[in-house]
């Protein structure tokens, strides 16, 4: 597989990855957001929400990710080439802002106050940046790999 093929896999990864992690704490904060106002919270209540926001929230989040990361990464791989010994926390923070930028967009153009209850709260906001740097950082694990499997070799130079 060349290069591009498996950097667009590590794309789709990551933000599957961040699709995931942010379904599953969206779903788990407004869950304890209803158990602090009285409703009980049984495990089989929690685990049955959580596999319906999987299939109904994540899509909504994957795509949000994908529009924040189709910016961030590439400019996080740039800054991390010319700052190596900055690479992880680069592709931390990208993530991180890639995922609050796209909310701030996704909550301006919804016509309801927040579109993602989670992030109504400082906490949860931070809960789901946390979610983009987590795959952010998948990506950039994954892009390191291609990158060492891409680069010639000295059997590949010319003599």
């Amino acid at each position: 597989m060349s290069s591009k093929p498996r950097l667009l896999l590590a794309f789709v990864l990551a933000v599957l990855l961040a699709a995931l992690l942010a379904s599953i704490f969206q779903t788990q904060t407004n869950l304890a957001a209803l158990q602090a106002l009285g409703a009980p919270m049984p495990l089989q209540v929690r685990v049955g929400t959580t596999c319906l926001d999987l299939l109904g929230f994540a899509p909504v989040f994957a795509l949000l990710a994908a529009l924040g990361f189709l910016f961030a990464l590439p400019l996080a791989t740039w800054c991390a080439q010319r700052l190596p010994p900055l690479r992880w926390m680069i592709f931390l923070l990208a993530g991180a802002l890639a995922i609050w930028v796209a909310l701030a967009l996704a909550n301006m153009l919804a016509p309801m106050p927040t579109l993602i209850a989670a992030n109504r709260t400082l906490i949860g906001t931070l809960g789901l940046m946390a979610s983009g740097s987590a795959g952010a950082l998948l990506f950039a694990l994954l892009a390191r790999r291609v990158r060492y499997l891409t680069q010639p070799t000295s059997s590949d130079l010319p003599s």
